[in-house]
């Protein structure tokens, strides 16, 4: 019996950088409605234990999610089924974020696989953490 979905096996590595601005946290804000002013309000931001404007937590996430939906398979269907996240630092417009997820189990016969999820600035200071698990398949035919 294969060990793999659709390429993947255990220890399969799939990344994904992308370097955050003031514009994509505006962008968020827009998106979801989420307009804390920590994310948005420099005045009101300098009064917290940030001292500035911090991105949204699920922005970061977001960045696993690009690893997942377009570096674990490319070409393939992946689909979220869930995220276990741990935020461990703050993010600042000016970071950049590389999310690197890593497959731990592969459940061939559901076309499940889980995966680490971690997520660091340019430091290396390591800004979120958790674990996934994704459904993965070919692309039905036309």
């Amino acid at each position: 019996m294969p060990d793999a979905v659709q390429g993947i096996e255990v220890g399969h590595v799939a990344t994904f950088t992308h370097a955050v601005t003031a514009d994509d946290i505006q962008k968020f804000a827009d998106v979801t409605g989420d307009t804390n002013p920590v994310h948005l309000d420099p005045k009101w931001a300098a009064r917290t234990r940030f001292k500035e404007p911090i991105a949204h937590g699920m922005l970061s996430a977001g960045v696993v999610s690009a690893a997942l939906g377009t570096q674990l398979a490319p070409g393939a269907v992946v689909i979220y089924l869930s995220q276990n996240i741990r935020f461990r630092a703050p993010v600042k417009p000016g970071d950049t974020l590389t999310a690197k997820v890593t497959a731990t189990s592969v459940d061939v016969e559901r076309s499940r696989v889980a995966l680490d999820t971690v997520v660091t600035k340019q430091d290396g200071t390591e800004v979120l953490t958790g674990d996934a698990l994704v459904m993965v398949e070919p692309p039905n035919e036309a």
